[in-house]
């Protein structure tokens, strides 16, 4: 998604839709210092490496000035930490300023590095290795990469669905945005995204967003629910006025036709369940009326709504009753 068809734009000053999932975002390789590197003391041992162990694992490089392979091991070491996205921390020691910790944890050769979690020693290496190596370290201490990442983007899903039930259009918006920021063509996201859009009135985006994705992303299940509720919008809008299709059911509550009407009319508004109502009345009442076909529409709002949905959940038990009493 460019900035320029920045899909969650128009929410408000404040939709920035920025986040980041699995720690801190990938940093440039960089000196010492970093958020993610530092250098340490003997003095300084305790907090930088066992307090903050508890918090994540942090990497103890132990070396010195004239260490040549040191010196091979730096670049490397920093670079993969950096990228690491905060799953772990890099500390450093110069065992020849601070030879006590070394010496106490029996560091007879460097480089060294030894990884800290919850406050004690796990593991550990020496010399310098290859990149491809000094990851995989890593990723035995830490867990592998995107592991963390996926369960947040998930409950982030989780949470922004449940802002949007709720109303908060906004809040959702910004979740939504921050998972598509993350993953540009996760399905669950952009449909939410487009939700967002249409609970705010904003249609003509909403279809935009879908009609720009690629064709596989089309296929999935969440946007195919999706393309179903515009059609479904596209639909209601020719079935003329809710005020006179009630007015007819007053009239004459066996009025079917007026009654599927307004079931249809009633579910692009949101106004779930007493779609649902509508639907179960006519089957109560006549199931062989336009072929069974208030349980077929029935069905067809379950594929949007989804099988969580209380609306879904409610009319299942009811169409249950019906179907097996």
């Amino acid at each position: 998604m460019s900035d320029n068809s920045n899909p969650y734009g128009g929410f408000g000053s404040q939709m920035t839709g920025q986040a980041h999932f699995g720690g801190a975002p990938a940093a440039p390789a960089q000196a010492a210092g970093g958020a993610a590197i530092k250098d340490t003391t003997t003095a300084g041992f305790t907090k930088d490496v066992i307090e903050e162990s508890r918090n994540q694992p942090v990497l103890v490089d132990f070396w010195a000035p004239w260490c040549g392979p040191c010196k091979q091991l730096t670049p490397v070491i920093e670079k993969v930490v950096n990228e690491a996205g905060g799953r772990v921390k890099l500390v450093k020691m110069n065992i020849d300023d601070h030879p006590a910790i070394p010496g106490q944890l029996g560091i007879q050769s460097i480089p060294a590095v030894i990884a800290f979690v919850n406050g004690r020693p796990v593991d550990g290496f020496m010399g310098a290795l290859p990149e491809s190596q000094v990851r995989q370290f890593i990723d035995k201490v830490a867990g592998p990469a995107g592991a963390d990442q996926a369960a947040e983007i998930e409950a982030a899903l989780e949470e922004a669905a449940t802002l949007l039930a709720a109303g908060n259009i906004q809040e959702a918006a910004q979740l939504f945005g921050a998972v598509m920021q993350a993953e540009p063509e996760n399905p669950k996201a952009i449909a939410g995204m487009a939700e967002c859009m249409l609970a705010a009135g904003q249609q003509d985006r909403a279809r935009q967003l879908v009609e720009s994705l690629p064709e596989e992303v089309k296929k999935t299940a969440e946007i195919q629910a999706l393309l179903k509720k515009f059609e479904q919008i596209d639909e209601a809008r020719k079935l003329g006025d809710p005020v006179a299709l009630e007015h007819a059911l007053a009239l004459n509550p066996d009025d079917h036709e007026a009654r599927m009407k307004l079931a249809k009319i009633r579910n692009v508004e949101g106004r779930r369940e007493e779609a649902a109502e509508h639907l179960l009345l006519i089957m109560k009442h006549d199931r062989e009326f336009d072929d069974d076909g208030a349980r077929r529409q029935l069905l067809q709002f379950f594929e949007v709504w989804g099988p969580k949905d209380p609306a879904t959940i409610m009319a299942r038990r009811k169409l249950s009753s019906i179907l097996f009493s």
